[in-house]
């Protein structure tokens, strides 16, 4: 049964979060501290806004984004889980897994005495338990926890990524700082593994990019907007960089023809090689923390 939102503010009180019928009549939460602004929906636990005081919005959505049952949200930070991309099993699961487009539990939030918000919420999707921890504060943190419930046919093994959208003031200025001496897989360019080039990565066209075996902070250096923004993380061993360029925008309903402009992907994720194993009862946490200085 879905949480109304009378029962959620009754039941989860706090100073500085309220609920309320958002987009597509899906419920969300609102954030509104002396840190931060934020929101987070139900539908897929969804952060869909966390802005810093002056500072533009450090998320970026699509204008044209879905708020549908059953349908993902586009922009802010999406969960991929259990897999990532389609399903090698099968070809009609969708996309990303079943996290982003399904309602999950709001289960506490928790005011610190330094001014920040943490929100849980939980699911179940197959065999595992998936937990939500989003702090909204100087610095948007994200904690998922998933553990293996049970499985019969002995250990599992599951992909899962933050698909974390920011905003950008022109994709062709900025640069990508942190990712120098990593080879990747360029999906692009047929999955090719192609070797760390070196440099910071710069944009002038489509770039889908998997890099693994790496834990690094990244930088997101922004002159159009004077600003950095870090992406630090842990238990995460893949980084996913994406911007869909002119083309690949054009072909998706949700994506405005234009925006591809203002936004890139950094996504603190476990995919492929650096998929997780979890024996039953098991746990793992990966976590991403999101940070903007001028």
């Amino acid at each position: 049964m879905q949480q109304t939102i009378d029962e959620l503010r009754s039941t989860f009180s706090c100073p500085g979060l309220d609920f309320e019928q958002g987009h597509g009549s899906l419920t969300k939460a609102t954030v509104t501290t002396s840190n931060a602004t934020g929101e987070l929906y139900l539908h897929g636990a969804h952060v869909t806004g966390f802005q810093v005081p002056g500072q533009k919005p450090v998320l970026w959505m699509s204008k044209k984004s879905l708020f549908e049952s059953g349908k993902a949200i586009r922009g802010g930070v999406p969960i991929c889980f259990p897999w990532f991309g389609p399903n090698a099993a099968d070809p009609k699961a969708p996309s990303h897994g079943y996290a982003r487009t399904k309602p999950w539990r709001f289960a506490s939030a928790v005011a610190s005495a330094d001014g920040n918000l943490t929100l849980e919420l939980q699911t179940e999707i197959n065999d595992f338990a998936a937990a939500f921890f989003v702090t909204f504060g100087k610095a948007l943190e994200m904690k998922l926890q998933i553990t293996l419930l049970s499985s019969a046919s002995g250990p599992a093994r599951y992909e899962a990524a933050l698909h974390t959208y920011l905003g950008v003031s022109d994709i062709r200025s900025v640069s990508i700082v942190g990712l120098e001496t990593t080879d990747y897989i360029d999906k692009v360019d047929s999955g090719k593994i192609k070797p760390a080039s070196g440099a910071a990565i710069r944009f002038s066209g489509e770039c889908d990019r998997v890099y693994l075996d790496t834990t690094a902070t990244c930088l997101l250096k922004d002159p159009g907007f004077a600003r950095t923004i870090s992406v630090s993380k842990f238990g995460s061993h893949s980084t996913i960089v994406w911007n869909p360029s002119i083309e690949k925008s054009a072909k998706m309903a949700d994506f405005g023809d234009d925006e591809w402009q203002g936004m890139v992907c950094i996504e603190s994720a476990n995919v492929a090689s650096n998929s997780i194993e979890l024996r039953t009862g098991e746990s793992h946490t990966m976590a991403a923390t999101i940070s903007v200085s001028s």
